[in-house]
């Protein structure tokens, strides 16, 4: 099971704790946004894709770098409507069949299966 703690610092600003790491989260732009810290979430799931497929088809993709790119829609409810990856391979040299199952073998990431699958989100409050 994945679990973080959320811990309120001050005004939006929040300490988040996993195993044994923790990192700050600030709404206000100090540091990771809350929307930040998911669109990261995501290009880590499929850098971490990316480098088992180089493992399993025994190719040596490294120093890559995976871009994440989204707008907050306008009208309410806020989310973001489309969400951009760019992978920069850094000059490997992949032939357009080996492309297509790299893409294919990324998109079984957890992080996107989850945001493609439109969760369901339980909410409970306790005082």
């Amino acid at each position: 099971m994945y679990k973080v703690q959320v811990i309120h610092n001050q005004d939006l600003a929040f300490t988040v704790k996993t195993n044994e790491s923790e990192f700050i989260i600030d709404a206000k732009g100090k540091g990771l946004t809350p929307l930040d810290a998911l669109l990261a979430g995501l290009g880590s799931c499929i850098g971490v894709y990316i480098r088992k497929y180089a493992e399993g088809s025994k190719l040596n993709l490294n120093n890559f770098q995976v871009s994440v790119s989204a707008e907050l829609s306008k009208e309410s409810p806020a989310t973001f409507k489309q969400i951009n990856v760019a992978i920069d391979l850094n000059a490997c040299q992949l032939d357009d069949r080996r492309q297509r199952a790299l893409l294919e073998f990324i998109k079984h990431c957890p992080a996107h299966n989850t945001l493609k699958g439109n969760p369901e989100i339980e909410f409970k409050i306790q005082c």
